[in-house]
């Protein structure tokens, strides 16, 4: 399996399996040391680890940005910066395999996992294919030990397996992948596109960047599941979310508890006054937002997401009064809508930071949409329009089943086989006919 993770990984680049070797070596024995040793010395060998794991993705990922930012700091002030710019090409997955790798040197150190004595293991347990280049981000707590264990064929597993794997592939070639090509031409060209337009784009990119995610990680969990190993859920239906503090525990749960667990409880998390509890939050956030690329884009996604939590934090009580006041509280479900409305609407006004190129384009995107300039670009001559809309239909059909009627059979896990062979046959040849096959790659493999 390390053999196949290895070529797995080469197929990019070849030459970057010794960027994975050289934080693999240092990680395993800063881990054996980190048990081995006590005092202070134990503080140094985490440090490390941090430090060369933090150091490959600040020269990979961040050198160019942080040099880039320096030489307009200088020209501002009459000086000239002397530092070259490197052309490198970023790792895939770079941030996702040195988080994990950090995982287990953290959880060594904090005492709530033992050393990993086989090399081998270890190995895989940082290259394991299946989440190697976008996740889901493990605990070694939960994947270690699964590589000593024997798995047995296991008929009901390897379904459940190859039907999330089919539903993944659904999600990102017949809904994603078909969703970019309209959000594409319209924030691509944002010179050319009014404010309708861009609305519709930046609703579309929501669903676009969730069904690309969501189905990695659906393929990944899957491909794994097939080989009996049992990997973390990395979404639960987000978009559903009543406010976003449930939006970040729904979406990408494996980074947000990251973040939880090895940054916002290690900065004092809620157990601090309250003015320094608002300010974890938003630095969590806004490291958070860096973490997904090295561009101020992302820095504001970041930001604004903290924002967001901290003035729902603050405007709590308010809120409750107001509802009080109109009468929203005692309608349940109506006031449910709203919230969940509401959160899928600060979400997108977010995402148009995440996907625009730079910050002057997302300031002339918000301000094209606030003024809904210009016409609504509609092509439904060609399958973008059409299929699009009938993609995000069905998803929210599942979802919506999944979310609000839990005991209710699924027709891909229905007791009539000829429910379920009918639903594998409409997915797949759905996939075949309408997917987009342009060999277009996964968002978070650039990350």
């Amino acid at each position: 399996m390390l053999s196949a993770s290895c070529y797995f990984y080469m197929a990019f680049v070849p030459i970057y399996i010794l960027i994975l070797g050289f934080t693999i070596i240092i990680d395993y024995f800063a881990g054996i040391l980190l048990e081995t040793t006590i005092g202070n010395k134990r503080r140094y060998w985490l440090i490390a680890s941090l430090v060369a794991n933090i150091g490959v993705l600040a020269v990979f990922k961040y050198y160019n940005f942080l040099n880039d930012n320096l030489s307009e700091l200088l020209n501002s002030i009459g000086y000239h910066n002397t530092i070259p710019s490197l052309s490198i090409l970023l790792p895939i997955g770079l941030s996702f395999h040195t988080f994990q790798a950090m995982s287990y040197t953290i959880e060594v150190y904090r005492g709530h996992q033992k050393a990993e004595r086989h090399f081998g293991i270890y190995a895989l347990y940082v290259m394991f294919y299946p989440q190697l280049v976008a996740g889901p981000i493990e605990r070694p707590q939960n994947l270690l030990h699964q590589f000593y264990e024997k798995h047995e064929f296991d008929y009901d597993r390897i379904s459940e397996g190859l039907k999330m794997m089919l539903w993944g592939l659904f999600m990102k070639i017949v809904i994603a992948d078909r969703l970019a090509i309209y959000v594409n031409a319209i924030y691509n060209n944002p010179a050319e596109h009014g404010g309708k337009s861009f609305a519709l784009a930046t609703v579309f990119f929501a669903f676009q960047i969730y069904c690309d995610f969501a189905g990695y990680s659906n393929i990944a969990i899957g491909t794994a599941k097939v080989m009996g190993f049992k990997l973390m859920t990395n979404f639960n239906r987000p978009y559903f979310s009543r406010s976003i503090s449930e939006f970040w525990k729904r979406w990408h749960i494996s980074l947000s508890t990251w973040f939880k667990d090895y940054l916002y409880i290690s900065l004092g998390g809620n157990r601090v006054s309250i003015p320094r509890w608002y300010l974890n939050l938003f630095i969590v956030f806004t490291i958070s937002g860096l973490w997904h690329g090295a561009n101020w884009t992302f820095i504001i996604w970041g930001a604004i997401n903290g924002f967001y939590l901290v003035f729902a934090i603050v405007t709590e009580n308010w809120r409750k009064g107001v509802n009080h006041l109109i009468g929203l509280d005692r309608f349940p479900k109506v006031l449910h809508a709203v919230q969940v409305l509401i959160t899928f609407l600060l979400a997108c006004f977010a995402w148009i930071f995440f996907r625009a190129d730079n910050t002057q384009e997302a300031f002339t995107i918000i301000q094209k949409i606030s003024s809904m300039s210009g016409p609504l670009f509609l092509d439904w001559s060609s399958s973008i329009m059409p299929y699009s809309l009938f993609g995000i239909f069905l998803l929210l059909a599942v979802e919506i089943k999944k979310e609000f009627y839990k005991d209710s059979v699924s027709f891909i896990n229905h007791p009539y086989a000829l429910v379920r062979y009918a639903t594998y046959i409409f997915l797949f040849l759905t996939i075949l006919l309408i997917g987009v096959f342009d060999g277009g790659q996964f968002i978070y493999f650039q990350f």
